[in-house]
């Protein structure tokens, strides 16, 4: 039997999610701000939980397989992304940044999962030039995808084939998976508007920035362009129906996933499926208008999870711990390859000024 806890450190909460021999015995969600300002807290949680046999940790842009032991700067700085000089600008960076410290000296057997970019079952070409692939609550996500479409056909995860889009609290992410395996992945910068991220940026516009801070990421998305960056998805959905810069912005968002659902096929033209998951997806009006409009290309369905509380990521995080500690999961984790996970997310560039990136931050 196999005890294990997944966590989710998503942009609006942190969510929990824990499996006792495949079955849910931890289901619970923390507001990000309040995590930011008390990680404790979520360690206490997971004491409080004990005795489990892996926990997998927040990991951001991922890391391959990185037990907390084994986690120094180079570690912390890949899976957040993030300079020193800005880990207080975003607080729910910051806050996991804080929360290593006492991950460490929690004496609890955690583990970092990898992200899209990580896997050996992209091919090279398409992690050319790439960074972010889908971030490790995305691959989460599709592990969870994996496991719902298994048992909702009654077929072995390795006949699983859809394309994913995860439209979460701020950004979206379309991934694409056939056999089993992740084979390419739009991750919440490269793919369309987020509903608080812009997604990916325009070259020139870059170019005109200049530099500038993490926290523009985390901006232009629908919420920003209906002019109400404090709205919830829910008044965003009402808004629209009659205020036409929200409208605008309604067209945005969701045309945006169809656009890269539509570009994913290119690379699994016969999914089985489309799958939908993310925050978004909760609200009925938003998640009606995908449907309707992903139904061009195959059916459309909401992923199944496991727990009533804790999102999506959460969820395939716990699947995948569960897996990789030898539990009821461990061929879901076979399939999709996650032993085999390597490299950093610099190890595909190949621009001008790539080696001084890598010295910068890898040496």
């Amino acid at each position: 039997m196999t005890r294990v806890i997944g966590i989710d450190p998503g942009t609006v909460s942190f969510d929990v999610c824990g499996l006792d021999d495949g079955q849910v015995f931890l289901d619970t969600t923390l507001p990000s701000p309040e995590f930011a300002a008390n990680p404790q807290a979520l360690i206490d949680l997971l004491h409080s939980a004990r005795p489990v046999d892996l926990i997998a940790a927040p990991s951001g842009y991922g890391l391959p397989l990185v037990p907390i032991e084994k986690f120094g700067d180079q570690e912390r700085f890949l899976f957040t992304l993030v300079d020193e000089r800005e880990r207080g600008r975003i607080p729910v960076l910051g806050g996991m940044g804080k929360m290593i410290p006492l991950m460490k000296a929690s004496g609890l057997p955690i583990l970092f999962l990898p992200g899209v970019i990580h896997l050996p079952t992209v091919p090279e070409h398409r992690k050319a030039n790439k960074i972010d692939m889908g971030t490790t609550d995305k691959l989460c996500c599709l592990a969870l995808g994996i496991y719902d479409q298994a048992r909702h056909y009654g077929i072995p995860y390795r006949e699983t084939s859809f394309i994913f889009a995860e439209v979460g609290g701020a950004y979206t992410a379309v991934m694409a998976v056939a056999g089993g395996k992740v084979v390419d992945g739009l991750g919440g910068t490269v793919a369309g508007p987020g509903y608080y991220s812009l997604g990916s940026m325009d070259g020139e516009l870059a170019y005109l920035l200049g530099s500038f801070h993490k926290e523009l990421l985390f901006t232009g998305g629908a919420a920003y362009m209906a002019g109400h960056p404090e709205l919830a998805p829910e008044a965003f959905a009402d808004l629209a129906e009659r205020d036409e810069r929200a409208r605008m912005a309604w067209e945005a968002l969701i045309e945006g996933v169809v656009k890269s659902v539509a570009a994913e096929l290119v690379v699994v033209p016969e999914p089985r499926e489309i799958l939908i998951s993310g925050r978004l997806c909760r609200t009925d009006k938003i998640r009606q208008e995908l449907v309707k409009r992903l139904s061009r290309f195959g059916p459309v369905r909401r992923v199944n999870g496991l727990a009533s509380v804790a999102k999506e990521a959460a969820q395939g995080a716990a699947l995948m711990a569960d897996g990789l500690a030898g539990g009821p999961l461990a061929e879901l984790v076979d399939v999709m390859e996650i032993r085999g996970a390597i490299g950093t997310v610099f190890d595909h560039l190949y621009i001008q000024g790539a080696a001084e990136l890598k010295q910068k931050y890898l040496l």
